[in-house]
């Protein structure tokens, strides 16, 4: 007897190897996979302007990461004793202008040098919403809890974010030639939007991304939203807030995507450097014993032998 509907992603062309260079920018579902994908031993780059959940707001970063442009203090603005910027996550704001500048554009000149020499490009779209600055009708990543007042919320349509991402894949198509773009929609629920609005939002972004894949080569899909809503479909794959995939659901969603992307002998190495991880990680009794240093040991000989063997391929 079956009691759910799974989910079967089928093994196609398109695979990821370690010796891809793998850049990675959206909502906060793609810091629980990109998470995975480290401990995996995967040479990855993730949000490099923090947390970023709507795709005009994903398409100004990127295009600022092709760019190369520093922030000046111009685009930087105080609130309280906080500078922050509307282009980032509040971890890149501080207590000081420079040092807050420093930190900005100390991660855009990473990142930018990063996405140039990538082989893949995954994008986490997670939301349709967006917020523009009422004095000047420009999308803003983050409100950094501004006045509601300055802002206007609103849902952009499918045509505004397929017309935004066909241009910045071709751009992006120049700089990095060969890149290949893996989308996905995040399973979290935007509920403050309210329950009917956040269907519509997963449902333009669900045919935003369809569009894109069908008129771009070399681009793909990945239904982690799927796995969530249809497949998992149940209360008990949510952490407590009841709006985040739980550690289970990214989990399996990790399960998945290892056996859909990914060749036998990669899945094979990301078993074992995941298993090294946690035991690294794990927490001993005593941690100044002889048999303890001694495990470390052996545990970092092998993650290291593995790391050579991502590097060499």
């Amino acid at each position: 007897m079956k009691f759910r509907t799974e989910l079967s992603v089928p093994s196609g062309d398109f695979k990821i190897s370690h010796s891809d260079t793998i850049s990675m920018m959206g909502s906060c579902f793609v810091e629980s996979i990109s998470a995975k994908m480290s401990g995996a031993g995967f040479n990855i780059d993730v949000n490099p302007f923090g947390v970023t959940y709507n795709p005009l707001s994903l398409s100004l970063n990127l295009n600022r990461l092709m760019d190369g442009k520093p922030y000046t203090g111009s685009e930087i603005f105080q609130d309280k004793d906080l500078f922050h910027s509307f282009s980032h996550h509040s971890r890149f704001s501080g207590t000081n202008l420079s040092e807050t500048l420093k930190k900005i554009n100390s991660r855009l000149e990473h990142s930018s040098a990063f996405l140039r020499k990538s082989t893949l490009l995954v994008i986490t779209f997670g939301t349709a919403f967006v917020y523009r600055l009422q004095a000047t009708g420009a999308v803003v990543s983050n409100c950094h809890k501004l006045p509601a007042t300055l802002f206007i919320h609103e849902r952009i349509c499918l045509d505004d974010i397929v017309i935004e991402w066909n241009n910045l894949i071709a751009r992006l198509k120049k700089l990095a030639p060969g890149i290949k773009i893996l989308f996905t929609v995040s399973p979290l629920r935007y509920l403050k939007d309210g329950f009917h609005e956040n269907q519509l939002s997963k449902a333009t972004l669900l045919l935003a991304t369809e569009k894109l894949i069908r008129e771009n080569p070399d681009t793909y899909y990945f239904p982690s939203y799927e796995m969530v809503i249809d497949d998992l479909r149940d209360y008990r794959f949510y952490a407590e807030d009841l709006i985040h995939p739980s550690q289970q659901a990214i989990d399996y969603i990790w399960e998945k995507f290892s056996e859909a992307c990914f060749d036998e002998e990669t899945q094979q190495i990301a078993r074992e450097l995941e298993s090294i991880e946690r035991a690294l990680n794990h927490k001993p009794f005593y941690p100044e014993s002889e048999e303890y240093k001694k495990f470390i040991q052996k545990m970092t000989e092998k993650k290291n032998k593995y790391s050579c063997i991502c590097i060499s391929r």
